[in-house]
């Protein structure tokens, strides 16, 4: 039975996601880094996130994901003059006084670190790689960062669980479990100020071709592109409000790109709230926690309006940030929200 589900799960997402070949993620903008290595060192502070995602809850063989990444700023210095300058008593240390007085960081550098870990039915996919940026400031006001990551992709096939198969059939031989390592090269562009962001960037630059038969047959790795933007809206003293939009595109596929929209309000520095529309995939629910100055949580509820929602019982996703080295005393993230 456990089997028979993993097929069809497979043929599901063969339906529903054709060559998409990366992780999903539903609270990426809270870590915009895991897709473009422009925000490397962005922050004022070491930023350290660690996620565990599980889609699809209650199909066998269903998507699950982790990761953790963390970067840290070269050489980077603010304009505050001490840890405190901002946090008067019985103001808001993120209120309006605080972005009218947003500064652009001097130039500097960047370097991160990740890795994901993703299995689906008997597929798996393990990725390391490391990261480098350089942020200029284009005005008083505005940074603009590009960056690449690079390393590997090692992939694999859970031959020993294939019960289902013929284990005479010669596309899979009689070995155990089949792995396959390829390089991997990513790279972008990301432009934020006090108000706004803009971000482009490429997954999977360097094409493979991916065989567990040992023959010509098999799939290859193709280039995905994200693009990303948001704009912040002061509600008031207290509230903002931050829409933004993903632009998922796969060129090689020729199918229409995938579009994110999002909403998150933040109370504060303290707590926020939020939802996500994937259009013509489902929606989902996020909350969020920033403890004092030391890590953040937030956990997402997606809901799929597809086919496969009739034999799920939704996707759950949980992150972990710890803000280390943080002299600023900051309390959730300063350029990215």
């Amino acid at each position: 039975m456990k089997t028979l589900l993993s097929f069809v799960l497979l043929v599901l997402l063969a339906q529903t996601t054709v060559a998409q070949q990366k992780p999903q993620y539903t609270q990426y903008i809270l870590n915009n880094y895991i897709l473009n290595p422009a925000l490397s060192g962005i922050e004022n502070y070491t930023d350290v996130k660690l996620s565990g995602r599980r889609q699809w809850v209650g199909l066998e063989g269903a998507p699950e994901t982790f990761y953790f990444s963390v970067h840290a700023p070269l050489g980077k210095k603010d304009y505050k003059t001490t840890a405190t300058s901002f946090n008067v008593p019985g103001e808001n240390p993120r209120g309006e006084a605080y972005w009218e007085n947003y500064t652009a960081s001097e130039s500097h550098h960047g370097i991160g670190f990740f890795m994901v870990n993703d299995r689906t039915g008997l597929f798996s996919r393990f990725q390391a790689n490391v990261s480098y940026a350089y942020h200029l400031g284009l005005s008083p006001r505005t940074n603009m960062s590009a960056g690449f990551s690079g390393g590997i992709s090692k992939m694999g096939y859970n031959r020993s669980k294939a019960t289902a198969v013929d284990p005479n059939d010669p596309a899979l031989g009689n070995s155990g479990d089949i792995y396959k390592l390829a390089p991997d090269l990513n790279a972008g562009i990301w432009i934020y100020s006090a108000d706004y962001f803009i971000g482009m960037s490429a997954q999977q630059l360097v094409p493979q071709k991916v065989s567990f038969t040992g023959t010509s047959e098999g799939f290859s790795q193709v280039v995905h592109l994200f693009t990303t933007a948001g704009y912040r809206f002061g509600i008031n003293d207290d509230i903002n409000l931050l829409p933004s939009v993903m632009i998922k595109y796969i060129p090689s596929t020729g199918l229409a790109p995938q579009f994110d929209l999002n909403l998150k309000c933040q109370y504060r520095d303290l707590l926020w709230i939020g939802g996500s529309c994937r259009v013509k995939d489902g929606y989902a629910a996020m909350l969020g926690l920033n403890v004092a100055n030391a890590f953040n949580i937030g956990y997402s509820y997606d809901i799929t309006t597809t086919q496969l929602n009739t034999v799920s019982r939704g996707t759950h996703e949980m992150i972990i940030g710890f803000l280390l080295g943080n002299r600023y005393n900051d309390t959730c993230p300063r350029n990215i929200w």
